[in-house]
């Protein structure tokens, strides 16, 4: 299975923090997954970051390199995304977790949230 990380599941995976669930652990961890995050997650971060958020005090492009060391793939934004975007309901307000919503829906890959409010988009999302 494709797997897109949400931002925060992004950060607690790399972070080994305990936030994330043994769900998550055991998804993020089977070996036939592959394992990709978008650069929507780390605009998301560097936008965060600048205003102070300490759950984003992370350099994105550590965080990147770190992502690529360890044999992620990145999802880049595209056009499609951003019609994909346009068609979706307005369940939830937040622009990044809507456009990593998008994004798995026009490429495929299943969605890992920790987001309730995400999980209630239709489309291949997995609420952990």
């Amino acid at each position: 299975m494709r797997l897109l990380l949400d931002t925060h599941v992004l950060l607690w995976t790399v972070a080994e923090s305990r936030r994330l669930s043994a769900a998550a652990r055991a998804l993020i961890g089977e070996p036939d997954n592959e394992l990709t995050f978008s650069s929507v997650s780390l605009w998301e971060i560097a936008i965060k970051a600048g205003l102070g958020r300490e759950e984003f005090r992370i350099d994105p492009s550590s965080l990147r390199r770190n992502l690529f060391d360890n044999g992620y793939a990145e999802v880049a934004m595209t056009g499609a995304h951003a019609v994909a975007l346009g068609g979706l309901p307005s369940i939830y307000r937040d622009l990044f977790d809507r456009m990593l919503v998008a994004q798995a829906i026009v490429e495929g890959l299943t969605l890992v949230t920790s987001g309730p409010a995400v999980a209630k988009y239709p489309g291949p999302i997995r609420l952990v």
